[in-house]
């Protein structure tokens, strides 16, 4: 009996068909009916790559413990601790996860004590900061504006306690003013201002250590006064000494101004004088309050 040949479909020419179908929606078996092609191996080589459709999809019962694993691992738990929670194994963990950064590590008890023994300090240090500008404001507040009665008083008694002073063994009589902070300076040129000095009599002067930049020091205390850097006297170096620790270093350090009055001898006098009337007048406040107190009988 002759041998009868059956042709069978070329497969390969069947792939533009199977794809165009899964891309319609459909589900293997309707494309296998459709088609023909009832060999499971032909037809998972012609939809390799291809993505079945959502809903031939059956949903995972495991897709809620992987959204809780990675919520879980979000939060920096570790892997003990999500399988402790949920009950899966590590290794399913483990596949859920991977992709997430890793948690950093964890704290030990004493850590977390340094810890928030800092942040204790960081608050107080906070509050007592707040409490300082709270001070500081209201004191500035309770002074107001000077009369020029008070700026007076007060740059006689800044002079007196900053500025060259004459001694029986050294006849200084004249007025030289010596200091670092700039608001001391601004104080100090208001109240020779007051007390009637033309600008032209005020000479300056730095005086810095040798190793602090000079030049910028300079126009520093040139910018404050309102004059000419050129204009300054020569500047006076204090010789360094490697051995002393010094804290007035880096780009805040000036050094100080030197303000010398030119023919001062009689403001000095004056500055004198009124130095030993604001103590007599301090003086006498005080005995006269003293007189006012009662002081009671001591009990028997």
């Amino acid at each position: 009996m002759p041998h009868t040949r059956r042709d069978h479909p070329d497969y390969e020419a069947l792939r533009p068909q199977v794809v165009a179908l899964r891309r319609a929606g459909l589900s293997r078996r309707q494309i296998r009916d459709r088609l023909h092609v009832h060999n499971n191996d032909i037809l998972n080589r012609l939809l390799d790559g291809v993505p079945a459709p959502d809903w031939t999809r059956r949903p995972n019962a495991k897709d809620d413990l992987r959204a809780r694993a990675r919520e879980l691992r979000k939060q920096g738990r570790t892997y003990d601790e999500i399988q402790v929670e949920l009950g899966c194994s590590k290794s399913s963990i483990s596949l859920w996860v991977r992709d997430l950064p890793k948690p950093p590590p964890r704290r030990t008890p004493a850590e977390q004590a340094r810890i928030a023994r800092e942040k204790r300090w960081e608050h107080e240090l906070a509050v007592r900061e707040r409490e300082r500008r709270r001070t500081k404001s209201a004191a500035t507040r309770e002074v107001g504006e000077l009369s020029d009665r008070e700026l007076l008083f007060t740059g006689a008694a800044l002079y007196w306690a900053e500025g060259a002073k004459d001694k029986p063994y050294a006849r200084r009589e004249h007025v030289q003013f010596v200091n670092s902070d700039p608001d001391v300076i601004r104080l100090f040129l208001a109240w020779l201002k007051l007390v009637g000095v033309e600008p032209e009599r005020i000479v300056y002067r730095v005086m810095i250590h040798a190793t602090a930049d000079t030049a910028a020091a300079e126009r520093y205390w040139a910018g404050l006064v309102g004059v000419d850097a050129a204009s300054f006297q020569k500047t006076t170096l204090k010789k360094h000494n490697p051995k002393t620790v010094r804290k007035n270093v880096g780009e805040g350090y000036h050094g100080c101004l030197v303000v010398r009055v030119l023919q001062s001898a009689a403001l000095y006098r004056r500055i004198e004088g009124w130095w030993y009337g604001i103590v007599c007048g301090a003086e006498r406040s005080t005995q006269w309050n003293a007189d006012r107190l009662t002081i009671p009988s001591p009990m028997v």
